[in-house]
């Protein structure tokens, strides 16, 4: 069996976000970088459905040269190999993203090495798209489930199930097919030291694509209002209980 898995290098959540000077798009020089948590899922996914039916693991993504640590990160986990496409400094769009995408499954498929399950979160957690794993499928032709929270896949059928409310809504697609998964699927296992070790001396493929023209445009992005809230300090020790308490009875917490 051969499963293929994208996955997106994303700023890692709880850093300050800054705007470029001409308000297009985050500055990123102070953040760090991860995958989605659907992503990590996604990657696990991927070595289970490998230890248990045997055959290869594939991860791909579509950003700068940077991103050679997100892969490596995939590797380190148990993936095979990866596919590194060169998308330089600038942000791609889920259209020129889909398709540079089904252009590397493309590949395999010429090669003879044709993936039977593509892998990917749900949605990218910094622009929350929704959309590029249903346009891969598209341009593939092969059949898509969404939102996935549970899966198993056996004698070329994948059967995959999704919250509907307090309901599960249950799909059964043959192979090959798209899934895109939540996090809740599995846990994701840590990468140990060894395993470390092993990704940085994997080989990494690299390919160019070619972008394309998006539907829309951005204008500008606007960072929300900060809250403004101050910090009073109310004293050192004994002397700041007369103040404590004062406070307390104007928020209502004791009685006057």
């Amino acid at each position: 069996m051969r499963v293929m898995v994208c996955i997106k290098r994303v700023p890692l959540v709880g850093g300050k976000v800054v705007l470029s000077p001409d308000g297009k798009e985050v500055d990123t020089k102070f953040l760090g970088f991860g995958i989605s948590p659907h992503e990590e899922c996604a990657v696990e996914e991927a070595v289970r459905l490998v230890e248990r039916n045997g055959g290869s693991s594939t991860v791909v993504t579509l950003g700068p040269q940077s991103a050679v640590e997100q892969l490596q990160f995939a590797m380190s986990l148990g993936i095979d190999e990866a596919i590194l496409i060169d998308s330089g400094d600038e942000e791609w769009g889920p259209m020129s993203t889909a398709a540079a995408l089904a252009s590397a499954v493309s590949e395999k498929v010429a090669e003879g090495a044709a993936p039977d399950l593509l892998l990917l979160g749900n949605e990218a957690p910094d622009s929350g798209d929704y959309q590029v794993g249903i346009r891969v499928a598209t341009a593939l032709g092969w059949p898509c489930v969404t939102g996935v929270k549970e899966l198993d896949v056996s004698d070329g059928t994948a059967v995959a199930r999704r919250e509907h409310g307090s309901e599960m809504e249950m799909f059964s697609v043959s192979l090959p097919a798209v899934v895109t998964v939540k996090e809740g699927l599995n846990l994701p296992r840590y990468p140990s030291l060894p395993g470390r070790l092993r990704a940085k001396g994997k080989k990494i493929d690299q390919m160019k694509a070619e972008r394309m023209a998006e539907g829309l445009t951005t204008l500008q992005l606007r960072l929300p209002a900060e809250d403004g809230r101050e910090t009073e300090l109310l004293g050192t020790g004994v002397d700041a209980v007369p103040r404590l308490i004062e406070v307390l009875r104007e928020t209502g917490v004791l009685a006057r």
